[in-house]
């Protein structure tokens, strides 16, 4: 069934008793072709890509949860493709090139908004290092404009341009990202996925690996052991349990990012606003609620919470840069398990094992890299060979030394 307004209309004057389910709850099969470990964005749209561009069938996706109960729903909705390294830059406009289309592609609404994102600078510094980065998203076919104090005026007036501490001096604009409703884009994914006859299985936690002579033959699970040829794991902030029952050990920690709503308010933020002086990051969603975050919590954790020194920090950050914003009301906050990598990018890559793939480390990337990651890692799948656009994302490149360090920090997860 294909949503579409003569649909709505058609249903509102039959009383809306034509919709059928999202998506199916099917039993598990005795053995698929490729099962997909982890049912977030990443694991739904591999699974989606694989049916779509690869013609792949017999293909399960097993969920722990619910789809959208883990940090596919639990982020704060950014879509951008502004990074600066040759390894980054065209894996993420390939994302975005893909969002552009993905309401379309999948026939449901994600609330794809292209509303642009503003990063503030404060210093001749800082402004040096965004022209280096809007050149480099410009070759690459990203877009961006360097704007000075009086472009970010006309763009975002009710700044605080006179903060003696962090005076405003210009910013880097990169017009075509924004948000997407995170949950919605999870629930397109799993629809267009189970359109295409892929199962979904719910509450079905994988709680090891079936190994034979170095082959991974299937997974262990709450719900029976289930028979595959290919194993594709992405299950985001668990990725180190996960793969530990392989045996395998990954060059990963696991933090837990906070994000925050506050009370509806009218229309203020027109895109969205990062800090140059801290980490924040601060958009507007369409019910009015102001959607923003910081830094992950220093400590390794696996629980989706976080505590309140963070909530202090992006406090003193709003303040610092809206200080109009002081009387808004913090409604609710949330925590995703971040899995984070020793260089702060990703991986898309075959293990040791022959059939066992794994996909994660994405850091604060996972969410607007939900497409290109998807249909890369569906290609690392389906063919046995990385896609040109991922091909950097191994394994071993620490061995190597092809790190891929877009911060600069080194090998410190905590401070990417």
């Amino acid at each position: 069934m294909r949503y579409s307004a003569l649909r709505i209309l058609k249903e509102g004057l039959t009383g809306n008793k034509g919709w059928k389910p999202v998506w199916r709850e099917p039993q598990p099969k005795a053995a698929y072709d490729y099962i997909i470990v982890g049912g977030g964005g990443h694991g739904l749209a591999t699974a989606y890509y694989l049916a779509k561009e690869y013609k792949q069938a017999n293909i399960a996706v097993l969920e722990k949860g619910w789809i959208g109960g883990g940090n596919v729903g639990r982020n704060t909705t950014i879509v951008r493709s502004n990074y600066i390294l040759p390894e980054n830059n065209p894996f993420y406009e390939m994302s975005m090139k893909l969002w552009e289309n993905l309401e379309q592609d999948f026939n449901y609404n994600a609330m794809m908004s292209q509303r642009g994102i503003l990063n503030l600078f404060h210093s001749d510094s800082q402004r040096d290092a965004a022209a280096r980065r809007g050149n480099a998203m410009i070759l690459t076919d990203s877009d961006a404009e360097l704007l000075d104090r009086e472009g970010v005026r006309k763009l975002c007036p009710f700044l605080d341009f006179e903060n003696e501490r962090f005076p405003i001096t210009g910013g880097l604009y990169h017009p075509r990202g924004g948000t997407a409703r995170h949950d919605a884009v999870a629930w397109g994914f799993a629809r267009g996925a189970d359109m295409r006859g892929v199962d979904i299985i719910q509450n079905c936690e994988v709680t090891g690996f079936q190994i034979e002579n170095g082959v991974c033959t299937g997974v262990e699970t709450s719900k029976g052991n289930i028979k595959a040829k290919k194993v594709g794991v992405c299950v985001a902030g668990s990725s180190s349990r996960v793969m530990a029952t392989a045996g395998m050990r990954l060059p990963i920690e696991t933090h837990v990012l906070q994000a925050f709503v506050t009370e509806g308010l009218k229309p203020v933020i027109p895109g969205v606003v990062t800090f140059g002086a801290g980490h924040l990051y601060i958009s507007q969603s369409d019910k009015g609620g102001l959607v923003f975050g910081g830094d992950i919590d220093k400590y390794n954790t696996y629980a989706q919470r976080g505590n309140l020194p963070v909530i202090e920090h992006v406090a003193e950050d709003i303040m610092a840069m809206m200080p109009m914003l002081g009387r808004a009301r913090l409604l609710r906050s949330w925590g995703g398990v971040m899995d984070m990598s020793m260089d702060g990018s990703p991986f898309i890559d075959k293990t040791h094992i022959e059939g066992l793939y794994f996909n994660g480390g994405w850091c604060y990337g996972g969410f607007k890299a939900t497409p290109a990651s998807g249909i890369c890692y569906a290609h690392l799948m389906a063919k046995d060979e990385p896609h040109p656009n991922a091909a950097a994302f191994r394994l071993d490149r620490f061995r190597h030394g092809n790190i891929i360090d877009e911060k600069g920090v080194g090998p410190q997860p905590n401070m990417h």
